[in-house]
């Protein structure tokens, strides 16, 4: 993801805290946020709570946040909500620099459709990756058309954006295709009911013919 215009933020400068001061903040529109990283002092401000709901619904989301004269580019590294609510209550920026390599867990996303009577199982719904904090993939595709009972996709089988390089295992199990459990099991039922007439079949041909000692 590169930082387009709208990821431009103007913030205030925050100097009173505590947990009052916050829910003034939040009544008002405006979510407390930190500045930090690359050495620099923190820098606590405040963030406009719309814009940074809008925008924090991407993952990763890389701003350039303009206060008190200056600008931070800056990746949305954790957003605490209320846990009831899902109001934000505060947000974790970490100052990264232009063409600088940091690691990020991004987003799986699933298409296509695997083969009929299968379900896909998404193990893992992220991947941990190193790639230019100016250049996070939204998310990474994983393509299971067709794909039959007993698929396996590993991290190390995704295909990853030029500059991306994988963290994670190669072995960590990201997709697994199956057939679901009450299919599994009527198809069991069915075997076993199949084998149970094969079964009285062949006891009825071995059985001798009554009438015969008649």
């Amino acid at each position: 993801m590169s930082t387009d215009t709208d990821t431009r933020v103007v913030a205030e400068l925050r100097e009173r805290f505590g947990k009052g001061f916050a829910r003034r903040l939040r009544a008002a529109g405006k979510i407390p946020a930190v500045i930090y990283g690359h050495g620099t002092a923190p820098v606590h401000v405040a963030l406009p709570g719309h814009q940074l709901s809008l925008l924090v619904r991407r993952a990763n989301a890389v701003l350039e946040v303009q206060v008190d004269g200056g600008e931070h580019l800056a990746l949305v590294k954790d957003v605490q909500r209320d846990p009831v609510r899902q109001i934000i209550e505060h947000i974790d920026l970490l100052v990264v620099r232009k063409g600088e390599k940091i690691e990020v867990d991004v987003p799986i996303s699933v298409v296509g459709e695997s083969f009929a009577g299968t379900i896909v199982n998404l193990d893992a719904t992220s991947v941990a990756l190193e790639v230019e904090a100016t250049h996070i993939p939204e998310s990474i595709v994983v393509d299971v058309e067709g794909l039959e009972e007993g698929a396996h996709i590993t991290a190390g089988d995704l295909v990853l954006p030029s500059g991306a390089t994988l963290v994670a295992d190669p072995e960590t199990l990201i997709v697994a295709v199956s057939v679901p459990s009450a299919a599994a099991a009527e198809e069991d039922e069915t075997t076993e009911a199949g084998e149970a007439d094969e079964a009285a079949d062949a006891e009825d041909a071995g059985a001798p013919d009554a009438s015969s000692d008649e």
